[in-house]
């Protein structure tokens, strides 16, 4: 679990990482570089979970590369399925990351919501859903390896 207290009042219990695979952890299907090692390292704090509606195919072997649980989107209604994802992982308890329309609704729906501006860039949606933008997942992995960084972004 990773407590994170943002003054004054919020006091976050974060037991469940969501990521989006294509576009904010992998690019064309790879993951990019760094991430694995940040996974690693965070993995001992929490369940990480990585959604993908798999258009490139690698998720299963991408999820097994990173040591982390893989969730296969069905297709149609993707953006409903991530949100549901967070939901039955109990919402209150989720950090999500994502960079596309259809991450906004798992964004809004977690505890904490991290938009990634990476490169294939950032959806307007995705944007107005979330906590925190950063410029790329390893940011987005720093703020939870590192959480003062978080305190300082969103304390009142």
């Amino acid at each position: 679990m990773l407590e994170i207290v943002i003054p004054p009042d919020e006091h976050l219990r974060l037991e469940h990482l969501v990521l989006d695979l294509n576009g904010t952890v992998a690019l064309d299907g790879v993951p990019l570089p760094g991430v694995r090692e940040r996974l690693a390292r965070l993995r001992p704090l929490l369940t990480v979970h990585l959604v993908s509606a798999d258009t490139q195919g690698t998720l299963t072997a991408v999820a097994e590369d990173l040591g982390v649980i893989p969730h296969r989107l069905g297709p149609g209604g993707e953006a409903e399925q991530k949100a549901a994802l967070v939901e039955g992982l109990g919402a209150d308890r989720v950090v999500a990351v994502g960079n596309g329309a259809n991450d906004a609704r798992m964004l809004e729906r977690a505890a904490l919501g991290i938009a990634v501006l990476g490169p294939e860039g950032l959806a307007l949606s995705c944007l107005q859903a979330a906590d925190v933008v950063v410029p790329d997942i390893l940011a987005a992995l720093d703020l939870l390896l590192f959480p003062r960084r978080l305190v300082a972004t969103l304390r009142l």
